[in-house]
C-alpha cells in the first residue's frame, strides 16, 4: 500500500473549496425549502444521488463486492443516515443556517466523547478533551441564545439529533464488520435505505410540495450533483491521497462558512454570542482533530 502523502498546496485549496461548499450547501437546502417539505426534499436528494453514483460505477465499470456479514450493519448505518438527514433538514426548515451549522458540526465532539468509552486506543488526550470542552462550551452557548425570531429551540434540538446521527454512522464504521466494505459501498447503503425510507415518512411531516419554483429545483439539483453524489466522490479522492488526519483538520471550516454565508446570502441576524459559540466549535474541532 502506497503510503498518503501530508498535507500540501493542491490538497489544502481542495480542501477549503469543499467546505465552502458544504457551508453553501446548508444555504442551498434552506432556501430549497419554500418549494419541497424537508423531509421530502431529503428523499429526493438520496434518490437523485442514487441514480447518479449507480450510473457512476456503471460508465467506469467500478467493481463491488460485499464482504460477508456486512449487510445488516449496511442497513444500521442507513438507518442512522435517514435519522440525521430527516433532522438536518426539518432543522433548517425551522431554525438558522448559523445555528444548524454550529449543532451539526458538534459532531465529532459526539464521537469523540463515544470512542473514549467505546473504542480502544481511542481516550481523550488532554488536548482533545481541552477541545471538547470548549466546543461543548460553544454548543451549549448556541442552544441558550433564544434571541432572533428566527431562532426555534425544536429546530436547534433537531440539528444536534442530526449531530448524533451522523456520529452513529461513524461508530457504525469504526466498530462493526462495515469498516470492511468500501466507502463507495458504505454510502450506496446509506442512499439506498435513506431513499425508500424518507420518501415513505415524507407525507407524515406535512405537504411534500410547496408550489415549487425553477430555483427550487435548481436547488435540488445542486444537492444531488455537488454534494451528494460527486461532491461525496471527490472527498474519496481526497481521502485515497492525503492522510485522514490532514484531511479532518479542516472541518473546522465547514461551519464558519456556514455561518459567513446564511449571513451574507440570506440577512441572518447573527448575535455576538453566536459568533462565540461558533468560535468555541471551531477551536474545539481544531484540538479534537489534531495528532
Amino acid at each position: 500500500m502506497d503510503e498518503k502523502r501530508a498535507m500540501d498546496g493542491i490538497g489544502a485549496a481542495g480542501l477549503i473549496a469543499f467546505a465552502a461548499l458544504l457551508g453553501f450547501n446548508q444555504v442551498v437546502i434552506k432556501v430549497t425549502g419554500g418549494g419541497f417539505g424537508p423531509v421530502f426534499q431529503a428523499g429526493l436528494r438520496s434518490v437523485g444521488a442514487l441514480a447518479i453514483l449507480g450510473l457512476w460505477i456503471w460508465v467506469r465499470r467500478v467493481p463491488l463486492s460485499l464482504p460477508r456479514g456486512v449487510a445488516p450493519w449496511g442497513v444500521l448505518a442507513g438507518l442512522f443516515f435517514s435519522a440525521e438527514f430527516l433532522c438536518l433538514y426539518m432543522a433548517l426548515d425551522r431554525t438558522t443556517v448559523a445555528r444548524a451549522s454550529i449543532l451539526l458540526y458538534s459532531m465529532p465532539v459526539w464521537l469523540a466523547l463515544a470512542a473514549h468509552f467505546m473504542l480502544p486506543g481511542e481516550r481523550l488526550s488532554r488536548g482533545r478533551a481541552l477541545g471538547l470542552v470548549l466546543a461543548m462550551g460553544g454548543v451549549v452557548i448556541a442552544l441558550a441564545d433564544r434571541g432572533g425570531g428566527a431562532a426555534s429551540l425544536t429546530g436547534d434540538l433537531l440539528a444536534l439529533c442530526a449531530a448524533l446521527g451522523w456520529a452513529g454512522i461513524a461508530l457504525t464504521v469504526r466498530m462493526t464488520p462495515l469498516a470492511r466494505a468500501r466507502p463507495l459501498v458504505q454510502l450506496l447503503f446509506q442512499l439506498g435505505v435513506s431513499a425508500p425510507l424518507l420518501l415513505a415518512l415524507a407525507p407524515l411531516f406535512g405537504p411534500m410540495l410547496r408550489a415549487p419554483e425553477p430555483i427550487h429545483w435548481a436547488g435540488l439539483g445542486f444537492q444531488i450533483v455537488a454534494i451528494a453524489s460527486l461532491g461525496f466522490l471527490f472527498w474519496l479522492k481526497l481521502m485515497s491521497i492525503y492522510r485522514a488526519s490532514g484531511v479532518a483538520s479542516f472541518s473546522f471550516l465547514s461551519p464558519v462558512f456556514a455561518v459567513l454565508l446564511g449571513w451574507g446570502l440570506l440577512g441572518e441576524a447573527i448575535a455576538l454570542s453566536i459568533w462565540a459559540a461558533l468560535g468555541l466549535v471551531a477551536a474545539g474541532l481544531v484540538l479534537i482533530n489534531r495528532r
